[in-house]
């Protein structure tokens, strides 16, 4: 087996990813109604209840940090992780979260690691006034593997078609503010386990959760004009920020402006190149939010400018 540190090594493609959306694209298409508003492919989709408001939803799953989690004794943080995940794919459209429904499916029950992950949600959905409205708990020998599980949820928010945040007002000039991640949060575990292997190691090093957003967000639309906002999660910061970016203008991003935390250097000590990094995980940039250079204040943390052109570049 090759031991290139590589994502596609360790057996996950982000090509394939964006090749399926796009294989799903129409399909998608053909069932939308009067009340879907938006594009296929966004963080999360938005749907009309009436001439005002719009719904928000999104769903995701923890993935497998799980293998990880569970060996760490990182269950509940795992819970945390799918919360805000979700809430936060929710937030990039303005919405403010509304009701959380999640997933659970195992080859056997254990009803303690069930609990972990749905109190961990819990603690996320709390913080962010989102209640858990239910969800599904099944048990399916001969799809999972033994000890195994799998957490996924979906997300639904409101937001007022006047306060939505869809990118289409980003303009060249723009600023590009970032907003630090706690760590890896649940993308790019595939690499990590393929270097952790079967050995011991450092759950607080590895599995902090996803942070939630809300009152980063929150705070910046108080003061600011957003136009645009951004969730990094797999594809990095340049895949994620490139979804926001209207035809016509790309983003030059500066990756000296924030201090990386320790785990970014823990993998690169583990054989993964600096492109790699840029490209799978978050390096320290868990969010990114478009505002007017008018609006920066002191203390925001610029990581970028908008420019004209296409794609995400690294200054």
């Amino acid at each position: 087996m090759s031991d290139e540190r590589t994502y596609a090594a360790a057996g996950v493609s982000l090509a394939t990813a964006d090749a399926i959306v796009e294989r799903l694209r129409a399909a998608v298409a053909s069932t939308a109604t009067d009340g879907v508003v938006g594009a296929f492919g966004a963080f999360a989709g938005l749907y009309a209840i009436d001439e005002r408001r719009l719904l928000a939803a999104s769903t995701d799953s923890v993935g497998s940090k799980l293998v990880l989690g569970r060996r760490g004794d990182r269950l509940r943080w795992c819970g945390a992780d799918l919360a805000a995940h979700c809430i936060n794919d929710v937030l990039t459209t303005g919405a403010e979260p509304l009701f959380f429904l999640d997933y659970v499916a195992a080859n056997t029950i254990d009803v303690e690691q069930v609990a972990e992950l749905v109190e961990g949600a819990a603690d996320v959905c709390r913080a962010a006034g989102c209640a858990i409205l239910g969800g599904e708990t099944a048990e399916l020998p001969g799809i999972y593997r033994d000890e195994e599980l799998d957490f996924c949820g979906t997300a639904v928010g409101i937001v007022d078609r006047d306060g939505v945040v869809d990118g289409s007002r980003i303009e060249s000039g723009d600023v590009v503010l970032g907003f630090p991640s706690a760590g890896i949060h649940a993308n790019g575990f595939s690499l990590v386990r393929r270097i952790v292997g079967d050995g011991a190691f450092d759950a607080d090093l590895l599995l902090p959760p996803t942070r939630l957003y809300l009152d980063d967000v929150r705070a910046l639309r108080a003061r600011a004009d957003v136009r645009g906002l951004a969730h990094v999660t797999g594809g990095g910061i340049a895949g994620n920020l490139a979804r926001v970016l209207p035809d016509g203008l790309g983003a030059d991003i500066d990756p000296d402006a924030w201090e990386r935390p320790a785990v970014f250097a823990w993998l690169a000590e583990h054989g993964v190149g600096e492109d790699e990094l840029r490209r799978v995980f978050n390096i320290g940039i868990g969010y990114c939010a478009i505002v007017p250079a008018a609006d920066v204040q002191a203390g925001d943390l610029v990581i970028g400018h908008v420019v004209e052109g296409d794609g995400v570049s690294w200054v």
